[in-house]
């Protein structure tokens, strides 16, 4: 049976070290690592090694019982989320690690939460029990306080408190035992069950790094879980990781999700069909190769050029969405005879690598630009950029992240007819809910539009970001819908409509209420009662809002909004006037209106009549020859309106 098992935790709970354990236990490595000694198996990066944090998330394989195991090693530190999410989606079940002593911290709500919204089965493993200070009651307490009821406590083995536990949730279950006893077989197939439901989160504790704790969790682990994947179908996976080996080749790392996969096989990706020519199975950095795989495990596979991160491959085509975005944008900075292009083509691996660094090109400017999830994430781009690419770079410091979108429905048109071209377009676009994103429909007729062309407008929408009026910001949370259009029978070419459909959509924005929007924090904040005051203080200067705040015997928790760009570094001052007692949790709750939007606005400087990929006035032709109409006057001359 293939499981794979995730490892999750805040920076510093003894996550990697408790991996080595398990590797080490189930005879997959000699020599039990440390992260302080510079020698654990999974952080085999110079650069993990090297700051005593994960950065990549890794992956090791043991067997144990009548399982085959793959554990990921994910990075506990927040700027690293978007590499620990992809591990997510790849993962059967997770273990969380907590430490006995600091307890839940902010980066292991993030985890929770993320878990809960990919419904992955979840264990707890309250770790060293053996430092001064350690309180496991009290962490029990907390995760049925702050996360769920239905946590579970294996460690003491108490029968009566898991017999009743357990019969509270499946009355068929005591009923059963009422007039039978207690079956092993049973009771342990129906914690499974609970389990997989996500209405059962065992929890142990003991010390990762004296070895207390690790053989007993890896017999209930071996217990109480269970996958149920077939090789009797289709092949179907869903790429999970893509990297670059030293010789650069490019690997395509795989879950599979049902069916085999053999070297030589072909694997469709859109209207592409590509052939496997190698699979490797990874054991940390070392690798070996075979010739076929099955559902279940996790492999990576050279051969495929195109596939994405979250990309479903084979009969699986839905793409994977992702939480986890960064909020500050960096430019890139290097010597002048570094050749730019050069450069462009070593940041463009890296964006395949890691999808939300959104890299791009400001072809006007000459430019690199990024987005990163903050400065301990650009301290280390720096450091792998030099180690692999031998180029010496900087970063600028980092800003934030901004969008725009519109308040009132506006009706865009977009012309594009120079000689021998012609393409015309009308978008309905209206305000759509926050968060949304971009959404498109068609209430165009075939008779005025085919069909192909319908979707040729909806795949330019959809193609790239597209800037805003008032910073150049990406436009969101807009619903666009394609009323009609136009095209030639003779003189429609390829990329007339991507010119018409653009020049409709910013034709739209000129005429629409735009305004800008700011990325925001969810947070959650645990401080004495009476430090209450100071931080509802502190959240009303910084332009956030609370809830309620809820008070726990002397302790009060404080939750709302705030923006990132006031509030992204108050841990450092909540640290200092609670004495480092007070907690506190951010997640990126996504965007709401910008609080100094005037002043943004003029500090950013855009002009939006000077982008060089836009532009909202329309192209027509007379005499044979093609004249421009500005955006205010092309509405009188369009073709579908006579």
């Amino acid at each position: 049976m293939n499981k794979t098992i995730g490892i999750l935790a805040h920076v510093d709970a003894g996550k990697t070290t408790f991996s080595e354990q398990l590797l080490y236990h189930t005879n997959s490595v000699k020599h039990r690592g440390r992260v302080d000694h510079q020698d654990a198996f999974l952080d085999s990066h110079g650069i993990e090694r090297a700051r005593g944090i994960t950065v990549f998330a890794d992956q090791g394989m043991f067997t144990f019982g009548n399982s085959h195991y793959t554990i990921i090693d994910t990075p506990g530190h927040v700027d690293f989320s978007p590499e620990m999410e992809r591990g997510v989606q790849a993962m059967d079940y997770a273990i969380i690690i907590i430490s006995a002593v600091e307890g839940i911290e902010g980066h292991t709500e993030t985890v929770w939460e993320l878990l809960r919204k990919h419904h992955i089965p979840t264990f707890f493993f309250i770790n060293k029990t053996d430092r001064v200070g350690a309180n496991v009651e009290q962490v029990i307490e907390d995760i049925r306080l702050q996360f769920t009821k239905d946590v579970l406590d294996l460690t003491k083995g108490n029968y009566e408190e898991v017999a009743e536990f357990i019969a509270e949730r499946d009355e068929e279950l005591l009923n059963d035992y009422l007039d039978h006893g207690y079956e092993e077989k049973t009771w342990l197939a129906t914690m499974r069950r609970l389990i997989n439901e996500n209405q059962l989160f065992p929890c142990t504790s003991g010390s990762a790094l004296q070895d207390i704790g690790i053989e007993s969790f890896l017999q209930l682990l071996e217990q109480l879980t269970e996958t149920n994947y077939t090789n009797d179908a289709p092949f179907s996976g869903r790429v999970y990781k893509i990297r670059y080996d030293e010789k650069g080749t490019r690997l395509t790392f795989i879950k599979a999700l049902s069916g085999q996969l053999k070297v030589r096989d072909e694997l469709p990706y859109g209207d592409l069909v590509e052939k496997v020519t190698q699979i490797r199975k990874y054991n940390g950095n070392q690798y070996k190769p075979v010739t076929e795989v099955c559902a279940g495990e996790l492999f990576a596979v050279a051969g495929l050029t195109n596939a994405q991160v979250g990309d479903g491959i084979g009969q699986l085509i839905e793409k994977a969405t992702y939480e986890m975005q960064p909020t500050l944008k960096s430019k890139v900075t290097f010597e002048e005879k570094v050749h730019v292009k050069e450069a462009l083509n070593y940041f463009n691996i890296l964006d395949a690598e890691d999808p939300s660094l959104n890299v791009t090109w400001e072809e006007a400017l000459q430019e690199i630009h990024l987005h990163v999830m903050g400065k301990i994430q650009l301290e280390v781009l720096q450091i792998v950029v030099e180690d692999r690419f031998g180029l010496t770079v900087t970063f600028e410091e980092p800003e934030i992240l901004y969008k725009e979108t519109i308040v009132s429905p506006v009706i865009g048109y977009g012309h594009f007819e120079p000689l021998k071209h012609y393409a015309e377009v009308h978008l309905k676009i209206e305000p759509n809910e926050r968060n949304r994103g971009i959404t498109f429909k068609s209430a165009c007729h075939a008779d005025d539009l085919t069909v192909g062309n319908q979707n040729l407008i909806r795949h330019h929408l959809f193609e790239r970001e597209h800037h805003g009026l008032l910073t150049g910001s990406p436009l969101t949370d807009v619903n666009i819908t394609l009323i009609t259009g136009r095209a030639h029978e003779k003189h429609t070419h390829g990329g007339d409509f991507r010119e018409a459909t653009f020049r409709a959509l910013r034709q739209g924005l000129e005429k629409a209420t735009n305004i800008l929007l700011e990325p925001i924090y969810q947070f959650k904040i645990k401080v004495d009662v009476d430090q209450m005051g100071h931080v509802l203080s502190d959240i009303q200067k910084a332009h956030g809002t609370f809830d309620t705040p809820q008070t726990e015997g002397e302790k009060v928790f404080i939750t709302g909004i705030a923006p990132v760009a006031t509030f992204m570094d108050y841990s450092s001052q909540l640290a200092s006037f609670t004495g480092g007692r007070g907690t506190m949790t951010l997640s990126i709750a996504g965007y709401e209106r910008c609080h100094n939007e005037v002043e943004v606005i003029e500090r950013l400087s855009y002009n939006k009549n000077a982008d060089p990929l836009y532009t909202s006035s329309s192209v027509f032709c007379a005499k044979g020859a093609g004249y421009t109409v500005q955006w205010d006057e092309a509405e009188a001359k369009m073709h579908c309106l006579k």
